[in-house]
């Protein structure tokens, strides 16, 4: 009976979020957290493509110094990434509803977005170190460059096709659980943690894609709008795992073909000005 009584309860659902009144959280604070995402991604947007036509498509860093790189990867990531981590933003804002002003929540939120852009700042760092490397490796050695996109592409594909690959993008697709745990941690800066850890899985999920940005080019738009909308798919499309798994035999095939096709590694040619390509 004890036993019984026991499963009972750990199996029973968390209680639906409700606001100060015990009625679900106003559909304008909803509104209002879906704005907030808007807000931060169209100009990401706007900003990356001005930046990118200004700049062009080359090999490496292009020049870039860390801490403007910095700047422009986040950039980056907040316009690629933010609309797919919209929906868990918003869960986690009526999650937190019952005991937060509306003024509250935004400030929730706008911490909850920082840390999950802070895990990406962080992976930029990496990407910065490997991007010089490969710069400096085409640079030296111009035929390495046909060698480097296929082994990116590669790379890319068998962690497509791996476990860690499909545990994060799990992780993501059904965030809901993990948000219910969340919400047993303590100030301070809660929300920040929960954006840290939910944007250390994000970055497990999309890994294998930015490595692709090596040979494609770190400021090509049509690359970055293409894995946004690769990514924006797996993660709430009902057979996102498929495309996950069809995206990386696309890349083993890319891997095979790249050094035999130039076309396929234009982050690994020479600068070439946005409109060019």
């Amino acid at each position: 009976m004890r036993r019984s009584r026991i499963s009972t309860v750990t199996s029973a659902p968390p209680p639906a979020p409700t606001g100060a009144g015990g009625s679900l959280l106003p559909t304008r604070e909803l509104a209002a957290a879906w704005l907030l995402i808007v807000l931060i991604a169209v100009p990401a947007w706007v900003l990356t493509i001005g930046q990118a036509q200004d700049m062009g498509v080359g090999p490496g860093t292009m020049g870039t110094a860390l801490p403007l790189f910095l700047l422009l990867w986040v950039t980056m990531m907040a316009a690629m990434m933010l609309p797919s981590m919209a929906p868990v933003a918003v869960t986690w804002v009526r999650g937190i509803g019952r005991r937060s002003s509306g003024r509250t929540r935004t400030a929730r939120t706008v911490e909850f977005v920082g840390g999950y852009l802070l895990v990406w700042t962080a992976f930029g760092l990496l990407a910065y170190a490997t991007l010089a490397a490969t710069g400096d490796l085409v640079e030296d050695r111009p035929t390495a460059g046909r060698w480097i996109g296929a082994v990116a592409f590669l790379l890319a594909g068998l962690y497509q096709l791996g476990p860690l690959k499909n545990v994060c993008l799990r992780h993501c697709r059904d965030p809901m659980g993990h948000l219910v745990r969340y919400a047993g941690f303590r100030r301070p800066a809660r929300d920040l943690r929960v954006g840290l850890h939910h944007g250390a899985y994000c970055v497990g999920c999309c890994a294998g894609l930015m490595v692709v940005l090596v040979p494609l080019g770190v400021m090509n738009v049509a690359a970055m709008a293409g894995l946004a909308v690769v990514i924006f798919v797996e993660k709430l499309w009902s057979r996102g795992p498929l495309l996950a798994r069809a995206v990386g035999i696309a890349f083993l095939v890319l891997a095979v073909l790249a050094p035999f096709q130039d076309w396929l590694l234009p982050g690994l040619q020479g600068t070439m000005p946005m409109g060019d390509m």
